[in-house]
Formats: C-alpha cells, structure tokens, sequence
C-alpha cells in the first residue's frame, strides 16, 4: 500500500476521531428571536432573490468541517432541507445556496471556512452560515451581511434558508430552554440523511463543563445540556430499524452527559445496549478524565460488552501537571494514567486514543520533556498532535508566546516517538472478527474495525460492506492491518440499510409479496362464498 494513501487513511481516522472536543471562558449572549433584514452588498454585489416554481425547488449544497457533532448537525440540516423539496448536490458550481457549516477548534478550520465564504461570495451563490464560528463570533466582519442559523436552531433551517433565497438576511442564534434551563437542542428524531447508511451519529448532550482556557467551543456551545436518556433511545432504535450497523456517541464531552438531568454515562449505555442488534456495534466519543474516573469500574464492564467497542478517546493534552493546571483542565497526569491503566488491565487489548497540544504558552522544555515521557511510556497507537493555536478571546490568546520555531521542534520530535513503534505488528497471523462500513480514501480497499476499533482493510468486494467478517491479519502497517477473509460472513442488523441519499425517518414504502396477496384474496372469497351458501342454504 502506497504512503500516500497510508496518509489519506489517517485523515479519515482522524476526522472519524474527532480530535479535541473542548471548551472556554465567555460566551456571546444568545438572540432568541428571529432577526430579518434587506441583505446588504457584498462586495458590492446585490443578489437577486432565487425563484422557483414554489420554495423548496432549489438546489443546495452542504459543506462541513470538525468533529462528528457538526456531522451530524449537517445529516440533520440536509434531511430537513431534502424533505422539504430542496435538491441536494456535491457540485458547488451548480448550486443556488451553500450551507458552510463551521468548526472553531483550530485557527486553520476557520480559515478554511472564510476562504469558502470567499470563493462562495465571488461565486454569486446565496449563503447560509452554520456552526460553531458563527455561533460563538457572529460580529466577525467576513461573515456581515449573512445569514446564520446557530448550532441549537438547525431543526429551522428549512426557514433560514427560504429567506435567504428571497434575498433576505436571517439570523437564529438563540439556545433552546425548557423551564429556563438549557436543553440538548433540536429534536433527534428529525429527518437526517446519513453521509455513511451504516453509520448513525447521535449527539447525546452539547457544551460542558470545562473552562479550559485554549479553547473556543464553549463560547459556541455553551453549559452542559443532555438529551433525555429515552430521546437519545428511541434514535437509536430508529437507526437500527433503517439499517444501520454501527452507532457513534458524540459530544463535546460524553462523559459529563446526564449530571445535569439527574442521570450518568453509564445509565444510558446499559440502556442502549440492550437494543443493539446482534454483530452490531457501539462506538463511544470523547470523554476528558475528569468526568469518566468515578465511573471506571461501570465503563470497563460496558466497554468490554461484544457489542461495543473497547476503545476510548481520552485527550490529555500534556503530561506536565503545571501546564495541565494553566489549561484549566481539572485533573492531572496521576488521573489520567490512572483511567488509561485501570481500562487496560480490565481489558485486555483496549484501545485509548489521545491529543496532545504541542507549544502551549506556559510550556517549558522540561514541561515537554513530561509529555514526551509520558507517550513514551503508553505508545498510543492513536496519538493526535496539534500545535498551539491562540484562538481570539480565550485567555491562552493574551499570553506570551512561545517562539514559533520552538514549538515546530517540539511537534517534530514528539511526533518522531510517534513513528519509532508499531502497535500492530504482533497481530499479524491473529484472527480477527470486523465490521466493513467504509470506502478507504485511495479507494483500494473496504475499511472495517475490530473489537478495539483497530482499521483493518480488505479487499474491494461488495459483498463484505455493512457485513461482520472474519479475517485473518495477514499484514500489519503503523495506522492499519490487511485483513484476508475467512468463510465466517455475516449480516448483522434488522434491515437492509436506507439507500446513499434517502431520508432517514420517511416512512418506506412496503413491498408486497404477490403471491401471498393473491392467496389471501383467494381466502377471503372462499370464505364469502361459504358465508353466503350458510345464509341460503
């Protein structure tokens, strides 16, 4: 297997990961109501309005960046707008409207956004703003004159984008409340198209409870808000009817879901394992270690269960305590070797992924040489390194920075240890059961996972996607292994799973066996015919 397409596959991992779901300090106040005003110039061009036949005939296209959260998000805006009438298309140029939705985790995710506002703007297309940038910085001058709809208010987006079609600038940004208190947000059970049929992604609440101080998610997402337990269920349920083989739980922090709405992680993973159909799969999003060390004992028996995956994505962010206590990430290096060991021992072959941010202003080189120690100890076979990115209005942004060569140096040699192991190597002639749902970016290969959501590629034959397979490792590389099938193939879930494209949670119509309904009217005018010679005879 070509380098290149080794790289391509990591791309995919990580974006499959969701590095860095974090939060900070201050928050833009919320517009609850709902703001219309004549669009004004952009770039000195007017756009004029959209017209078809009636609203919603019109095509659109969706852009996302980030983590699994915005993914879904966009699932979600995608079924609604499709629902509605509106045509959906991956040709940009062919479009009347772009709906570009955001990421603010790292300074390069923004300036890819505004660099497609750019091109969009030049473009003549109608825009639609989504996101955490928009939601946590809506006065940010390249983004005037636009609409947004913010990250709570994506069950309205059909509105935002009729407006904005009729050259009318919308803006909703406001937080859903229910008896003055923060929520999840729009409704999980709203129509979604799925980028992936075989994969369904359920945010279980949004924000958190962290104040760390690089980090500019909380001023998008805010305080903690969970989904009710029964909500996030029956979605569940629903996907498997659909098709579905494999479940993400995502959030900004899936460990602190439930503390407030009186319930826990735990509590709702027994609950959706008990739905979770035979060969399927669960896959839990990252949780930081605060929030999951006083459940270590419950989440080692349900992330050792055969339908969910034993892995977990654990950012550390550094191995210096003092650089952790000027993160604000309220835990040590103690705490999250303690949570990485106590899985490991409980079970055997568990997968902890984890971020480190390189460069970070108060690191000091003996503060980086704990960070180093610390990968070099655990050798993470998932280990996502970041340089530091001072994001505009947290308070990591106001400090001194360390020189920008130094902090280069720094990556380079933590992400050296990286390449010095192979974490696979020993697995190969191992016999391995995998779950095939994606296409590998070089388009070579099927893209699996086994119980510890290892990436295991086999060959391009249909007959193994959204399947269980058995394979034997016949191959291992630093980021993947080959798999060569066995006999064993099985198809796990109840139904066979919705088509590229088709709307989740629209009624499909039912097929109708022709020969059974010609018997079951046959039956009936028998027993007519049988009633009438009673009544004469």
């Amino acid at each position: 297997m070509s380098s290149s397409a080794c790289s391509e596959i990591i791309d995919d991992i990580e974006d499959l990961i969701s590095s860095q779901d974090i939060t900070p300090k201050e928050r833009y106040s919320s517009r609850k109501s709902v703001k219309v005003k004549a669009k004004k110039k952009q770039d000195d061009v007017v756009l004029d309005p959209v017209i078809g036949d009636v609203p919603g005939t019109q095509t659109i296209y969706v852009k996302t960046w980030g983590c699994a959260h915005n993914s879904s998000d966009s699932e979600y805006m995608a079924g609604q707008l499709a629902a509605y009438g509106y045509k959906l298309t991956q040709d940009k140029s062919k479009a009347d409207l772009w709906l570009l939705n955001s990421c603010t985790v790292k300074n390069p995710a923004e300036d890819h956004f505004r660099n497609e506002i750019g091109s969009a703007r030049k473009e003549g297309k109608h825009i639609v703003l989504a996101g955490c940038v928009p939601q946590g910085a809506p006065k940010a001058s390249y983004m005037n004159g636009l609409s947004m709809i913010g990250v709570q208010q994506i069950d309205r987006v059909v509105e935002v984008v009729e407006e904005t079609l009729k050259g009318n600038t919308v803006k909703l940004m406001g937080m859903k409340k229910e008896n003055g208190k923060k929520i999840g947000g729009a409704s999980l059970l709203l129509p979604k198209i799925r980028r992936n049929p075989l994969i369904e992604i359920i945010a279980i609440n949004t924000g958190c409870l962290n104040q760390c101080t690089y980090c500019k998610t909380k001023h998008a997402r805010g305080d903690l808000g969970s989904y009710p337990p029964e909500e996030i269920v029956a979605r569940a349920r629903q996907a498997f009817e659909e098709g579905v083989v494999e479940i993400w739980l995502t959030s900004e922090d899936t460990g602190t879901y439930g503390r407030d709405i009186g319930t826990s992680l735990p509590e709702l993973l027994w609950q959706l394992v008990e739905i979770i159909p035979e060969g399927c799969r669960l896959r839990l999003g990252m949780t930081n270690p605060p929030y999951i060390l006083e459940h270590l004992g419950e989440m080692a028996k349900i992330l050792a269960h055969p339908r969910v995956y034993s892995f977990l994505h654990v950012p550390v962010q550094s191995g210096s305590d003092q650089v952790l206590a000027d993160m604000k990430r309220e835990y040590c290096r103690a705490d999250f070797e303690h949570v990485v060991t106590f899985l490991k021992e409980r079970i055997p072959g568990m997968t902890i992924a984890t971020d480190i941010i390189c460069g970070f202003p108060t690191e000091t080189e003996q503060d980086f040489e704990d960070t180093l120690s610390l990968c070099a100890q655990h050798k993470f076979p998932s280990l996502f390194i970041n340089q530091f990115y001072p994001r505009s209005g947290t308070p990591a942004a106001l400090m001194p920075r360390i020189p920008a060569q130094d902090v280069k140096v720094r990556t380079k040699k933590l992400t050296d240890l990286f390449y010095t192991y192979e974490p696979y190597q020993h697995k190969e002639n191992e016999v391995h059961e995998v779950l095939v749902t994606e296409v590998s970016h070089d388009k070579q290969h099927y893209v699996g996972h086994n119980k510890y959501y290892e990436q295991v590629l086999v060959p391009l034959n249909e007959k193994y996607m959204g399947k269980l397979v058995k394979v034997k490792i016949v191959k291992a590389t630093k980021f993947s292994m080959i798999g060569e099938p066995l006999d064993q193939i099985v198809m796990p879930g109840l139904s066979k799973p919705l088509q590229s494209g088709e709307i989740s949670g629209i009624q499909r119509p039912v097929c109708i066996d022709n020969t059974k309904l010609y018997a079951s009217i046959c039956i009936l005018l028998v027993s007519l015919l049988l009633r009438i010679l009673w009544m004469l005879f």
